[in-house]
């Protein structure tokens, strides 16, 4: 367990070292309780953006944010909480082409009569895309040295598992990027069970060694070792790290948490029109093996993961569908995930910010309200109590839109309403809820609600120990 801490003497140091033992004693999963009270937000976030697949680069030296995504799509936020527009997605401009602002003005014209950024001419004459393969999938920017590099993939079509991860160079963060090359593909080899070579995310572990994440359907979600200049230290695939199930999972971002020392691999399992959803699994190694809270070894078994979310609807505030395909970004120690959203079975979609907590057993549990600046902290039992909405989300793979009930969180510790139980909390931080028979274990955090209840809330967000989320939000 590590913690990020400023010492100024040898006293500091002793003082220091006891807070993280008592801390590790009284939750296990080295995660630090804030200091400060929650700070509620004051009002809510204003407009959105259209990206599907965000993959989100933080540009130090414009100090923005961008998220990358499927169609060309990108948008720009300083503080992940507005979006801007910077590319629109092509699909949503009606085919329009959006790829010269990142790509430049060539462009070569495929077999089908689609017409392709001439920078990425190769790899789709490797790939030689179907009809309904038009576009790049899921880009992931990242920077070595003084060049940005794009990874991107293409398909050989909507369920094909011929695809490529391909790689292009940029002196700036908006491109044009051009100087291409292949990665790795499943063009040229007939193995039943060679991996669908799409979704690239890039991060370095704790020591400074870079890998990549990829991978969809059939053959799962592998990882490959990167040498210092971003390409493949081996040929080969690399190695398999989330079998998924019938469905199929896709969209895999690998992050490291200092505090818990455990790395993180997120995924979205299911069908994007239907019942789409957010999983993860943790290692202590950023190659795996990633285990579910049940221990379930995610390269061996069909399905598993703990679900993050899955579609909801918050008294009636609206639908929101196919939360996945998601970032994670590390800010000053606090995590945010950064996905795309819909509002309708099979709809369009938007992209969104929420905050990524941890709870004391160091599992992450996701803020069930869009980030609208609030902050980690801490809330006691008398502030938080009250009456809440509360989702217990489906567990598996289900389209259902799982519609919130109403429940009082009673200040004497019961629950009662549309489910019953008790609740808890520890050092005004983690909370317990045993409710419908079942216990969970996360935080308090707070959000912006929109609706008849506008404002700033508490929320509660926490994980059973099947791994299935249930979310409360204030009123």
């Amino acid at each position: 367990m590590k913690f990020k801490k400023l010492l100024v003497s040898a006293l500091a140091v002793v003082m220091t070292l006891a807070t993280a033992f008592a801390l590790a004693g009284c939750n296990g999963g080295g995660v630090e309780i804030p200091e400060e009270a929650i700070g509620l937000p004051s009002s809510g976030p204003t407009g959105t953006a259209a990206v599907h697949d965000p993959s989100v680069f933080y540009d130090v030296s414009s100090q923005t944010y961008y998220a990358f995504g499927t169609h060309y799509a990108v948008a720009s936020s300083k503080d992940l909480v507005t979006w801007t527009q910077e590319v629109t997605d092509q699909t949503i401009s009606g085919g329009r082409l959006t790829w010269p602002s990142l790509y430049g003005s060539g462009s070569y014209v495929d077999k089908n009569g689609t017409e392709w950024p001439a920078a990425l001419q190769s790899t789709v004459e490797l790939v030689n895309p179907t009809r309904d393969s038009t576009t790049t999938w899921a880009p992931d920017v990242h920077k070595i040295g003084n060049k940005y590099y794009m990874y991107y993939s293409l398909t050989g079509g909507f369920g094909s598992n011929s695809s490529a991860i391909g790689r292009v160079e940029s002196d700036n963060v908006m491109g044009p990027y051009s100087n291409n090359t292949v990665i790795v593909e499943s063009v040229t080899t007939g193995a039943s069970n060679k991996p669908n070579c799409i979704d690239p995310e890039l991060f370095y572990d704790e020591d400074g060694t870079l890998w990549m994440v990829y991978g969809s359907f059939f053959g799962g979600i592998y990882i490959k070792e990167l040498d210092d200049n971003g390409l493949p230290v081996e040929d080969g695939f690399g190695k398999l790290l989330w079998m998924g199930d019938g469905q199929g999972v896709e969209g895999p971002f690998i992050f490291y948490n200092e505090d818990t020392d455990y790395y993180y691999l997120m995924v979205s399992d299911g069908s994007l029109s239907t019942d789409y959803c957010m999983r993860v699994a943790r290692s202590e190694n950023p190659d795996g093996p990633y285990v579910d809270i049940t221990g379930d070894d995610m390269s061996m078994h069909l399905d598993g993961g703990n679900k993050l979310a899955g579609n909801y609807n918050i008294a009636n505030t609206g639908n929101n569908v196919a939360l996945g395909h998601n970032s994670v970004v590390e800010r000053r120690g606090e995590f945010y995930v950064v996905c795309h959203v819909r509002n309708a079975l099979n709809g369009g979609h938007h992209l969104e910010t929420r905050k990524l907590y941890f709870n004391k057993e160091g599992w992450p549990v996701m803020a069930p309200l869009r980030y609208a600046g609030e902050t980690n902290g801490t809330a006691t039992v008398e502030e938080t109590a009250g009456t809440y909405d509360v989702v217990v989300h489906t567990t598996g793979v289900s389209d259902t839109i799982v519609a919130s009930v109403e429940c009082t969180f009673g200040a004497d510790g019961t629950v009662s309403g549309a489910l019953t139980g008790t609740w808890s909390m520890e050092s005004d931080y983690f909370v317990t809820l045993e409710v419908g028979g079942i216990s969970y274990s996360g935080v308090v955090c707070g959000g912006w609600r929109t609706g008849e209840y506008a404002g700033g809330v508490y929320c509660f967000t926490a994980t059973s120990a099947d791994g299935n989320a249930i979310w409360c939000v204030g009123r």
